[in-house]
């Protein structure tokens, strides 16, 4: 197939690669050459102008920032809309309010072109092992023609419902996702604070029923103080947003993403918003030392 791909950072480039791998002729568009470099040299033509990508393409794959990029590329002047030809599809892979996801794809729909929302999990880890998990909201017959382009870059591939569907999810994965990476963090403080080593206490707690991936992988760098591995904790907030705006929406109860949200707040008002979100242990930390003091101050 002919296909496009937008949006090659640390998860689309190596996504744009597997796709490449299994055959695909890729045309891709980047705002800065250096991002289109390593395709080019594989194989893909670059073009100047998403229009011009989408003119030439079966399925218009993009994995970009936010919603307002997403608006841009595909709405804006040379977007993906002028260009895609009637019967095409354009893929949305990055997080984004399911909102705008039905508005674009409602857009695109009036010249005849498809769109499936479809965010991904896994981190550039699953993007670089073809192992992410795709969360996909469209219409039926368009995600069984995707499928086989999403067996090349993920594992576990479903359609969870129609347009938007797929932001309402992910938009709960991160959700969970973040309140857990904030027990993670209080339980390692705690430790920490009450004298117990909390890379043993993490070794102890991942052979129970408190194990979890977050804990494996974030409590492990909380563990270790490495705090620039990862996705940028100012993208968690990104989604955190959207998730909380949907709470907001459907008067739904989500007290403790509240809370998660005061705390990434408060990491990104230190000056950590491109930190790994396990500095969320430091920002507790913080609180915890302010407030013994505080205690004691009061005491005398």
């Amino acid at each position: 197939m002919k296909l496009g791909f937008i949006g090659l950072g640390a998860m689309g480039r190596p996504m744009a690669l597997h796709l490449m791998k299994h055959g695909h002729d890729m045309g891709v568009y980047a705002r800065r050459a250096a991002s289109a470099a390593p395709l080019v040299a594989a194989g893909a033509t670059c073009y100047d102008t998403p229009a011009a990508l989408a003119a030439r393409c079966d399925v218009v794959f993009t994995m970009v920032t936010n919603s307002h990029d997403v608006e841009q590329i595909v709405l804006g002047a040379d977007g993906i809309a002028k260009g895609a030809k009637a019967g095409s599809v354009l893929v949305d892979m990055e997080t984004i309010s399911p909102t705008v996801a039905r508005q674009v794809a409602a857009a695109l729909e009036k010249k005849g072109v498809e769109m499936l929302d479809a965010p991904v999990s896994g981190g550039p880890a699953g993007a670089e092992g073809a192992t992410l998990a795709i969360m996909a909201g469209g219409k039926p017959e368009v995600f069984e023609r995707i499928k086989p382009l999403f067996a090349c870059i993920g594992k576990t591939i479903v359609r969870v419902g129609d347009s938007g569907a797929g932001q309402i999810t992910k938009a709960c994965n991160q959700l969970l996702l973040l309140v857990t990476a904030q027990g993670v963090a209080e339980a390692l403080a705690l430790a920490k604070r009450c004298g117990v080593d909390p890379a043993v206490v993490r070794e102890v707690l991942l052979g129970g029923i408190a194990s979890s991936r977050v804990l494996d992988v974030f409590g492990k760098r909380m563990v270790e103080r490495n705090f620039a591995n990862g996705i940028d904790t100012r993208l968690y907030h990104k989604d955190l947003a959207i998730a909380l705006g949907l709470v907001h929406e459907h008067g739904a109860a989500a007290p403790a993403a509240s809370v998660t949200m005061q705390h990434i707040n408060a990491a990104i008002g230190r000056g950590e918003g491109t930190s790994d979100l396990s500095i969320l242990i430091e920002v507790l930390e913080g609180m915890s030392i302010a407030d013994h003091g505080g205690r004691r101050k009061r005491e005398e």
